[in-house]
């Protein structure tokens, strides 16, 4: 087995997780680290351990261009990617490769605790929002109300476990997303396949988990979530979801503007204008390999908006309203052929 691990930044953490990882039981284990720009001597600590290989491309390519130039180098038949600032238990990735492993089933992922107190969760799957808004599942809650194996709409990129020829079949992330949203997309993309993504609860990993609410991540963030929409949905779901994306594109034009990032909200739609020809062709990709229709795939989807790792802004319990009452009136016609 391969993990794939990032580094970027000051990486406070890399150390603990890159040896949490090696101490893994119950798998052999080979870890390569991608040094997209780390600060810190912490690359030169884990360069060092056994088990270890790190990669130095030439610029910072992202969390997707990382995971796909670490994968690459893999020589595990799985693989395994793990934040830099989560600390797996010995056990945890053997349990989500077992889970991952079995028929039906096209990615597994650990119990994602906060580092600070493990026994309330980081995320236990992420939600999907009609809109494709997506958050962390359960955040704060108590593990013991996600003690349960379960089906997740979409994974955590924290920790996740695919088999390699999964992966290279899919062709990995799409490095067109530099950072963020690119798990989502690959969840649609299994889940379209067919194929389950399974929540683990006792494969359990800390995370030194913070949000940040740098403008930079704002706009991956919502650029990333339309272009998911635009290449994943159906034609015919666009079409009836089109007067809510078109409601929901005006409040995250005000809450940007409120926020102090309208700017990056509209390069997000710039860039999605003058990449449009790449937008089309991933669209063609994704829907050409697809066996599995959005009306089959309904019941994955929430209407309503509920992170608890972010403040919800004003208006929230109204666009609920709304986005419920749309749901239920076009989610039926999903189904009709």
């Amino acid at each position: 087995m391969t993990a794939v691990m990032l580094a970027y930044g000051p990486e406070p953490w890399l150390v603990d997780a890159a040896q949490a990882v090696l101490a893994s039981t119950g798998v052999d284990v080979e870890l390569i680290v991608v040094d997209n720009g780390c600060t810190s001597d912490g690359i030169d600590v884990v360069k060092g351990l056994p088990g270890v290989r790190v990669i130095r491309p030439e610029q910072n390519t992202g969390f997707s261009g990382g995971c796909n130039l670490g994968a690459a180098e893999a020589g595990g038949d799985w693989l395994a990617f793990v934040n830099s600032d989560a600390v797996v238990a010995p056990d945890a990735l053997a349990k989500v490769t077992a889970v991952a492993a079995e028929p039906g089933v096209g990615a597994a992922m650990a119990s994602i605790r906060l580092a600070d107190n493990p026994e309330l969760i980081n995320t236990s799957g992420n939600p999907l929002h009609f809109t494709g808004l997506s958050w962390a599942g359960g955040n704060g809650e108590p593990a013991t109300a996600h003690a349960r194996r379960t089906a997740v709409p979409s994974l955590s990129g924290c920790c996740f476990m695919i088999s390699r020829e999964r992966w290279e079949e899919l062709g990995g992330f799409a490095a067109e997303y530099f950072a963020y949203h690119e798990d989502t997309e690959l969840s649609l993309r299994l889940w379209q396949r067919g194929l389950r993504l399974e929540y683990v609860p006792d494969a359990v990993v800390r995370h030194h988990y913070e949000f940040s609410r740098n403008a930079l991540k704002l706009y991956l963030v919502e650029r990333n979530r339309l272009i998911t929409l635009l290449t994943a949905y159906q034609g015919r779901t666009l079409a009836l979801l089109a007067p809510m994306l078109l409601l929901t594109e005006a409040a995250m034009l005000a809450a940007a503007l409120a926020g102090g990032w309208g700017r990056q909200k509209v390069r997000g739609w710039s860039w999605l204008w003058r990449h449009r020809n790449w937008v089309r062709t991933r669209r063609r990709q994704l829907q050409s390999e697809r066996t599995v229709g959005d009306g089959a795939l309904a019941h994955l989807i929430t209407a309503r908006v509920a992170p608890s790792n972010v403040d919800a802004p004003p208006g929230m319990g109204v666009f609920n309203a709304i986005a419920a009452a749309w749901w239920a009136l076009v989610r039926p016609l999903l189904a009709r052929p």
